[in-house]
């Protein structure tokens, strides 16, 4: 049998309905392939831009440090080296017995939450204990800092998702 000999009613396959809606499925089909091409959403872009700020950052004597400021808790912030992600930073506690926190010596605590800054220090291998946390955590002596930013990108999950996050929740750098 041939499309021509078949009755109206049997040849569904040819019909312009049939034929209507095979050609939107294609349609569909093509257009989500399309939206599977690999454009970043803003997570990602925002830890490619991360990423390549870090793999910027020149070598040298210095680290990087990003103030996590927690009315709670007595620790300063993230601390890493040059051309380390944030994943291998260092929440630390600072002594400042060399040079005041940069917060401190401006009379505005916390207020430099999630600024960057450039640091000169060093780490003094000892453990310092924080209690609210009941973690010991690494003890940065701090010898100097310059502000690098007041908006530098999201390093943590809560600023992506846009939520302050629990007031008792220590986040880790991604």
């Amino acid at each position: 049998m041939t499309v021509g000999d078949c009755p109206p009613n049997d040849c569904r396959l040819f019909s312009p309905l049939v034929k209507f809606q095979a050609f939107g499925i294609l349609i569909v089909t093509l257009s989500s392939i399309g939206g599977c091409q690999t454009v970043p959403n803003g997570m990602e872009q925002a830890r490619l831009a991360v990423a390549q700020k870090i793999q910027a950052e020149p070598p040298g004597n210095y680290f990087i440090g990003r103030r996590y400021f927690k009315p709670e808790f007595h620790f300063w912030g993230y601390v890493r080296r040059p051309g380390q992600p944030w994943s291998a930073a260092q929440l630390v506690v600072l002594n400042e017995n060399r040079k005041l926190a940069p917060d401190r010596e401006r009379l505005t605590i916390g207020r430099d939450n999630n600024y960057e800054y450039k640091l000169r220090g060093y780490f003094s291998g000892d453990k310092v204990y924080e209690l609210v946390s009941n973690r010991f955590l690494a003890e940065f002596v701090l010898q100097d800092y310059e502000l690098i930013s007041t908006n530098p990108p999201p390093i943590f999950l809560s600023q992506f998702r846009g939520r302050q996050g629990n007031r008792l929740e220590i986040e880790q750098p991604l």
